[in-house]
């Protein structure tokens, strides 16, 4: 694993626009540096990321262990974990569904510096959190990078292949939830109010794109337009019954709503008729309610509770609630259960604080404690250290790719940048091409669509084509539905 410095692309900031990624000029760690800078990308060796693959597999099927370990428990998810009980029955039920579905992806993010990195700890992946209910990033990753190794040809290869998993995560998963609902369905696709930067309406575009590139209609709308009607069933803003919605807004806020148990209440209904043979069942929520369980940061303090001698525990950091730990250490990372941004994360050293993004926001609901293992740094060229956190994808049960997160301290926030990477050695995985010019970049951003209201820069109108690694096409179009 290298930092590698490199020219940056020309006109940088209106291509990564012109391929979907709007907010490419978001503020990064400094005013005048954005959130992808384009002059760097991490090099990796097959090898590496093979054991990365194989370090994903373990710390998932542990995962799966554990949430069946939890569901046969329900206190420890209560008490523990600071869930609603009234969620119990769905997450218990979301979870035994046989064959499974409901799921699409996910993302895990871990320590790693490489094979030859000097700090022999850094040498294996270890695992920090799992990203299981709404990880973003996700344009970036599947679809970005990989146009940024196409153009500048820096690897034989990445490890990517996000997008094209997708597509087929939602045919699996939607061809059993078309059979449980028993008629073709339309999926939802929900983001709360207020995205400023265009982020999260990126990220949920992308992903009903690769819905409909699987086969289905989609239409869009914002959380706050949900509608509960009196028989307690959940309808769009133009009175449509929602058969099923993805929703990239967190289950704990939605915990805190209150029609948060009518919600639970209207999933025990799914595949509901009447004697007529009318629908009157309930909606799919996509994540399902089991990934409550696996984006729970306690859910590290389960996993070593449980497996912290098996072998698989090599790719784990001991992780204790706070009230479990150990006076013998004294080196680890406080981290609120429900926390995001990297905030209300504090890293001790031996009693000394060497960073505290503490806040009121986020720590009611107690906290964890876990062996601090500081992300692998890397000089740049100005002999400053920049800390890398690489997040491992998960799409349908498997790993999908891989996407890099960089900042100049030890905790990943909002305004860590996004930076590629490609794999050094083995045979060319794709077709080289040129970067686009000025003239080219303008001709594809002119056809981009305003959001009526947000103030950013707006949709892209392809985004098919950002999916499929390929060129631009103006001709084909995939108008993403915005509600005034």
């Amino acid at each position: 694993m290298r930092r590698v410095e490199v020219p940056p692309r020309p006109n940088s900031i209106k291509l990564l626009k012109s391929q979907g990624l709007v907010y490419a000029d978001m503020p990064g760690l400094t005013k005048d540096q954005p959130y992808w800078p384009d002059d760097r990308y991490y090099s990796f060796t097959s090898e590496e990321i093979e054991l990365i693959e194989e370090a994903g597999k373990d710390v998932f099927g542990m995962c799966c262990e554990a949430a069946e370990y939890l569901v046969q428990n329900p206190d420890v998810i209560v008490n523990r974990m600071a869930i609603p009980a009234f969620a119990l029955q769905q997450i218990k039920e979301s979870w035994h569904r046989d064959p499974s579905w409901g799921s699409v992806y996910g993302r895990f993010d871990f320590s790693f510096g490489g094979l030859d990195h000097p700090d022999p700890q850094l040498r294996l992946p270890k695992f920090y959190e799992f990203n299981a209910d709404t990880p973003t990033s996700l344009v970036e990753a599947a679809c970005a990078q990989w146009h940024w190794l196409e153009q500048t040809g820096q690897g034989q290869d990445q490890f990517n292949s996000i997008a094209e998993r997708l597509v087929e995560a939602w045919k699996r998963n939607l061809d059993l939830i078309q059979k449980k609902i028993g008629h073709p369905v339309k999926v939802h696709f929900a983001i709360g109010m207020g995205d400023d930067s265009g982020e999260e309406v990126m990220n949920l575009a992308l992903l009903m794109d690769t819905c409909q590139q699987a086969g289905w209609l989609t239409k869009s709308l914002f959380m706050e337009q949900i509608q509960m009607h009196p028989d307690g069933r959940f309808h769009d803003h133009e009175g449509e019954h929602i058969d099923v919605l993805f929703k990239l807004y967190p289950y704990e806020f939605l915990a805190e709503e209150a029609a948060a148990e009518a919600v639970f209440k209207d999933m025990n209904r799914v595949g509901l008729r009447d004697a007529n043979g009318k629908y009157i069942g309930g909606t799919v929520w996509i994540e399902p309610p089991y990934k409550m369980l696996w984006s729970n940061k306690a859910l590290f303090a389960i996993l070593w509770q449980l497996f912290k001698d098996d072998p698989r525990s090599k790719w784990l950091l001991p992780t204790y609630f706070e009230s479990e730990k150990p006076e013998s250490l004294t080196k680890y990372a406080r981290k609120p259960i429900f926390s995001r941004e990297g905030k209300g994360i504090t890293l001790v050293d031996d009693g000394n604080v060497l960073v505290d993004a503490s806040t009121s926001e986020f720590g009611k609901e107690g906290f964890i404690v876990q062996e601090l293992s500081v992300p692998a740094k890397f000089e740049d060229g100005k002999g400053n250290n920049m800390y890398a956190v690489p997040g491992l994808w998960f799409v349908d049960g498997e790993s999908a790719g891989m996407g890099i997160r960089e900042d100049s301290g030890p905790i990943t926030s909002n305004s860590s940048v996004f930076t590629p990477h490609s794999i050094s050695d083995g045979p060319l995985q794709y077709t080289p091409s040129k970067v686009p010019t000025l003239d080219e970049i303008d001709a594809s951003l002119s056809i981009y669509k305003s959001l009526s209201d947000g103030g950013h820069t707006g949709l892209p109108t392809d985004i098919h084509n950002l999916i499929y690694h390929s060129d631009f096409a103006p001709d084909q179009v995939v108008v993403v539905e915005t509600v005034t």
